[in-house]
């Protein structure tokens, strides 16, 4: 994970041939800093693949495809049919120009492949055009996106059977949120089915349905002023105990990367 939170959300997925980006909440200068870091250039990614089109995940897409366009390596960047149209696009003079061509649109819930990664999406529940998450499987390992979440469907559980490294969402305390500065109209939205996860929602999922198999659990997308780290993990980690498995816990955060899992 590059950043998680709703300043700004990106995550970077390497295969022995294939690097991909997944949302591009980050500016092209603070994502060029976070993958050197790892060592890392935006110039070497193969694909970037978009969640939905919120401004926490493609505040920097357009200049991101502007800067792969100077450099004479364009960069295919996958939305949804729906969600494409719903970004504005804008030119190096701020005006809004048409869809890129590096733009490949994709149907929610279809598959395909980017190098030597299969991509599968699926639709979520959020108050998005089109929002999706995202498993991807390549040299025999299984890795789950899915933030961002209203409620958990039943086709979140399947799709993210079997994966042995997941990103998922624990947004927000309920108690906090409750008695936060949010306006009562945004609190509605949040607690929606349609909003963002709660830690107690996130825990219940961990305890009833995260695959057995996992090896690394990675929450994020954690409310700036409705959450705190260490509730997310005692939460978490008092699931995981409970349904008897004990994968490498981690509390995704917004000012820096996590580190480098590798299989």
């Amino acid at each position: 994970m590059l950043a998680s939170g709703s300043a700004g959300n990106a995550a970077f997925l390497a295969t022995s041939k294939t690097r991909i980006l997944i949302d591009a909440g980050l500016s092209v200068k603070e994502l060029t800093r976070r993958l050197a870091e790892i060592g890392e250039s935006p110039e070497d990614i193969d694909a970037v693949v978009i969640t939905h089109e919120h401004s926490d995940h493609i505040a920097g897409l357009a200049r991101f495809v502007r800067f792969r366009e100077r450099k004479k390596k364009p960069v295919p960047v996958y939305l949804t049919r729906l969600t494409a149209p719903a970004i504005e696009w804008t030119g190096p003079d701020g005006k809004k120009t048409e869809i890129p061509s590096a733009v490949e649109k994709f149907q929610a819930g279809s598959g395909w492949m980017i190098g030597n990664v299969a991509v599968q999406s699926f639709g979520i529940s959020h108050d998005a055009i089109d929002p999706v998450g995202f498993t991807f499987i390549a040299e025999g390992v299984k890795v789950g996106v899915a933030t961002d979440l209203g409620y958990v469907t039943e086709s979140l559980r399947i799709h993210l059977r079997r994966v042995q490294m997941l990103l998922f969402e624990s947004n927000h305390d309920e108690d906090m949120l409750r008695v936060g500065p949010y306006p009562w109209s945004v609190k509605q939205r949040v607690l929606g089915r349609q909003g963002h996860l709660s830690n107690n929602s996130t825990c219940e999922f961990l305890e009833k349905d995260l695959d057995g198999g996992i090896q690394t659990l990675i929450l994020g997308h954690l409310s700036e002023h409705n959450n705190h780290p260490e509730i997310v993990r005692v939460c978490a980690a008092e699931s995981l105990e409970r349904r008897g498995i004990d994968p490498t816990l981690v509390v995704a955060q917004q000012k820096t990367q996590t580190e480098v899992f590798t299989y």
